[in-house]
C-alpha cells in the first residue's frame, strides 16, 4: 500500500482556500499513484475553530467542503479531518472527527477519544468523546485511525480513562494513522516523537502521524509529521515550520518500507514515555539558562516566530508594521525579525527620542535601520513631555518626579505609534520580553500597546541569544556575498570590494546593542537592575515558576534566595491585570502568557 501524507498550512474558517488545498493535495498524491493520502486534524475547517462550532453556518460550510473533497476520493482513499454531527441527543452535538472518504463517498468517520481540555486546548467545550472505536477495512489492510490526543494517553498517570488504541488493537489493525494539530513548543517536538515511537512499540504497529503547520494567532504548528516502522525505527520526517509532502509504500507482506534507510537511533527495548518536560530533571538552577538559550532551542524559537509573524500578517490581510526603534535589544530582535517575515521594506521604525535617551540609543537604532534597510522616522518626544507636564502642573503641583511622568513618556511614545499605524494601515508590532510581562515592567497603554506580540513568550536571556543567532546567520550570509563578489571582481579583472558593496558586511545588530546595560531610558542614568534582578537570576526563577508551575518552597529549595524568591512570585502575581490587557502573543514554550494560563486577577495566593 502507498500512503501519502500531506502536511499543509489552513486558515481558520477559510473553507474555499482549505478545500482548494486539500483537493490540491489529493492531486498531488495520485500523481504520485498513492492508495491512500491523509491529511490533518480537523483541515477542512482550521485548528482551533473555538466558538466558530457554535454556528450552524459554520458546520454546514465544513459538510460543504466534505461534498467537495468527496468528488476528488474516486479511485483514492481520503483521510480528512473535519467536525461531525452526534446523532444522539445526548451528548455535545460535534465530534472532533476524522473523515475516510472512498470511491466518491463517506466509507467512515472515527470520532476523537481524548478531548485536551488544558492549556491552549478546550475541546471538550465543544466536542462530544468518542464512544464506539472501529478499524477501517482499506484494499485488505485494516488501519487503526486516531486523532492527535488519542495516543497521548501514555504512562503510570493517565489523564484519561479510555485509550482508543487498547480498544483497536483488539481487531487486529495492521497499522495506525495518527491526524494531528499538536502545537509547537520548544520542547515538545521531540516528546511528540517519544509518544509515537511508544505507541508503535507498544502495539507493535507502524505509523503514520500526519501533524498540521502554520500559525493561528498565538498558536504556532510545527508540522514535521512522522512516519515510524513497526520496531520502532523512524522512517521518514517531514520539514517543520513549512508545508510538505511525502509518499512512502509499504510492502503488503511484512509491513516494511522497502527502499527506505531507517534511523537506528531510537528506542528499541521498552514503550518508555515521560510527560514531564526534559528539562524537568534538571534540579540544579545552573543549569536552566543554559537549557532555555541551547542552541537548538534558539533556532526553533527564531524560525517559529518567523512563522507566527507572516502568518498573521497574511492570514489577516495585513502586509505593513510598525515598530518603536528604541536602540535596545528587544526592539532591535522584534526588528529583525520583522523584516525576515515580512521584508525590510514591509517594516517601519519610529525613534522617538526623549531627553533622557542617550545619543548613542538613537544611533545604534538608527544603525540598526540603515544595517536591515527599513524605512525609518525620528519623532523626539520632549516637546510633546512637556506639553503634558504644563497641562497637568495644576493637578500634579510640585510633587516629586515619579512613575507617573516616565508612563507619560511610554504613552507618548504608543500614542504616536497608534497615530502613524492609523493612518498607514500598519500592524504595530509589540516588543517587550517575557521577563518584563510577567513581573510588570511595562505601561499600559504605551510600551504595551501593539496588534501582536513577537517576544511575549521569549525570556530576556534567549532574547540576547536570538540577537547572536540572528547576527552569526547575517554573518555567514555577507562572507559568501564578499566570496561571490570578489569572485565576480576577479572575471572582471579587478580585484578588492568597494566599500559600497562591502557595507552589508558588518553586524546587522550592532554590537553596542548587545553589550550595553538595558533600560528604560525613562529618567536619568535608568537601569533594569534598578527594579528588577538580574535577568539571569530572575529568568531561572520565572522558568521554574511558569513553565515548571513550581511554589516558593521548590524554587528557594534549588538554591535561590528566599527573599528574591518571594519578591519576584509577588509581581508576576499582583500583574496579572496588565497582561490581561495585553495583544495576542506567539507561544513558543510551554506555558505562554494568553489563552493557555488562566489565572485570576483578583487572587491574593503569594501576592
Amino acid at each position: 500500500m502507498k500512503i501519502a501524507l500531506v502536511q499543509q498550512n489552513y486558515h481558520i474558517g477559510n473553507f474555499e482556500s482549505n478545500t482548494a488545498k486539500i483537493i490540491a493535495g489529493i492531486q498531488q498524491a495520485k500523481q504520485e499513484k498513492a492508495d491512500l493520502v491523509v491529511f490533518t486534524e480537523l483541515a477542512v475547517c482550521g485548528y482551533p475553530p473555538r466558538d466558530f462550532l457554535e454556528f450552524d453556518d459554520f458546520i454546514r460550510k465544513c459538510y460543504d467542503s466534505i461534498d467537495r473533497i468527496s468528488e476528488h476520493a474516486d479511485d483514492i482513499g481520503v483521510i480528512v479531518g473535519c467536525p461531525a454531527k452526534n446523532p444522539a441527543r445526548e451528548g455535545k452535538d460535534l465530534f472532533n472527527a476524522a473523515w475516510f472518504l472512498f470511491e466518491k463517498k463517506v466509507k467512515a468517520v472515527s470520532h476523537k477519544t481524548c478531548l485536551p481540555n488544558y492549556d491552549v486546548f478546550d475541546e471538550y467545550r465543544y466536542f462530544e468523546p468518542a464512544y464506539d472505536w472501529k478499524v477501517i477495512s482499506f484494499k485488505g489492510k485494516k488501519i487503526a485511525l486516531t486523532i492527535c490526543e488519542d495516543i497521548w494517553n501514555l504512562g503510570d498517570n493517565p489523564l484519561y480513562r479510555v485509550c482508543p488504541m487498547d480498544i483497536l488493537i483488539k481487531q487486529q489493525p495492521d497499522l495506525m494513522i495518527n491526524i494531528s494539530a499538536s502545537p509547537f513548543d520548544y520542547d515538545h517536538d521531540e516528546d511528540r516523537k517519544e509518544v509515537v515511537r511508544a505507541n508503535v512499540l507498544k502495539y507493535k504497529l507502524p505509523m503514520f502521524y500526519c501533524n498540521t503547520v502554520g500559525s493561528q494567532t498565538e498558536i504556532v504548528f510545527d508540522g514535521g509529521s512522522v512516519i515510524y516502522d513497526a520496531a520502532g525505527n523512524l522512517i521518514r520526517q517531514l520539514k517543520v515550520f513549512q508545508e510538505d509532502f511525502c509518499c512512502i509504500e509499504m510492502d503488503d507482506h511484512d509491513l516494511s518500507f522497502p527502499g527506505y534507510e531507517v534511523n537506528r537511533n531510537t528506542v528499541n527495548s521498552a514503550a518508555i514515555f515521560d510527560k514531564d518536560m526534559r528539562v524537568s530533571k534538571i534540579d540544579d538552577h545552573e543549569k536552566i539558562i543554559d537549557y532555555l538559550i541551547n542552541e537548538r532551542n534558539i533556532a526553533e524559537i527564531h524560525d517559529a516566530l518567523i512563522l507566527g509573524i507572516r502568518d498573521y500578517f497574511r492570514k489577516m490581510g495585513f502586509s505593513k508594521a510598525i515598530i518603536g526603534s528604541s536602540g535596545g535589544i528587544d526592539s532591535a530582535v522584534t526588528l529583525a525579525l520583522a523584516c525576515e517575515a515580512l521584508g525590510s521594506e514591509n517594516v517601519r521604525a519610529i525613534l522617538m527620542p526623549s531627553q533622557y535617551s542617550t545619543s548613542h540609543s538613537v544611533e545604534d537604532a538608527e544603525q540598526l535601520s540603515i544595517n536591515q534597510g527599513n524605512p525609518y522616522d525620528i519623532i523626539p518626544i520632549k516637546n510633546i513631555y512637556e506639553s503634558f507636564l504644563q497641562s497637568l502642573h495644576p493637578v500634579f503641583k510640585d510633587l516629586p518626579f515619579g512613575i507617573a511622568e516616565e508612563n507619560i513618556q511610554s504613552r507618548t511614545r504608543g500614542n504616536l505609534l497608534m497615530a502613524i499605524a492609523n493612518k498607514f494601515g500598519y500592524i504595530l508590532l509589540n516588543t517587550s520580553n517575557k521577563s518584563e510581562l510577567s513581573t510588570g515592567y511595562g505601561t499600559l497603554y504605551g510600551d504595551m500597546a501593539g496588534g501582536l506580540s513577537v517576544l511575549g513568550d521569549v525570556y530576556k536571556m534567549q532574547v540576547y541569544a536570538l540577537a547572536r543567532m540572528i547576527n552569526q546567520q547575517y554573518a555567514k550570509k555577507t562572507t559568501a556575498k564578499k566570496s561571490s563578489l570578489e569572485l565576480a571582481g576577479a572575471a572582471r579583472g579587478r580585484t578588492g570590494v568597494s566599500v559600497q558593496e562591502l557595507r552589508t558586511s558588518r553586524e546587522l545588530i550592532p554590537e553596542n546593542i548587545l553589550s550595553k546595560a538595558p533600560s528604560a531610558e525613562l529618567r536619568p542614568d535608568q537601569k533594569d537592575s534598578d527594579s528588577l534582578p538580574e535577568y539571569q537570576v530572575l529568568d531561572k526563577i520565572l522558568y521554574q515558576y511558569i513553565e515548571r508551575r513550581k511554589g516558593p518552597k521548590e524554587i528557594i529549595a534549588m538554591g535561590l534566595d528566599e527573599s528574591l524568591v518571594q519578591r519576584v512570585l509577588k509581581l508576576v502575581n499582583t500583574n496579572e491585570y496588565k497582561r490581561n490587557q495585553f495583544c495576542p502573543i506567539i507561544r513558543v514554550s510551554c506555558k505562554a502568557f494568553g489563552v493557555g494560563r488562566r489565572v485570576p486577577i483578583v487572587g491574593k495566593y503569594l501576592s
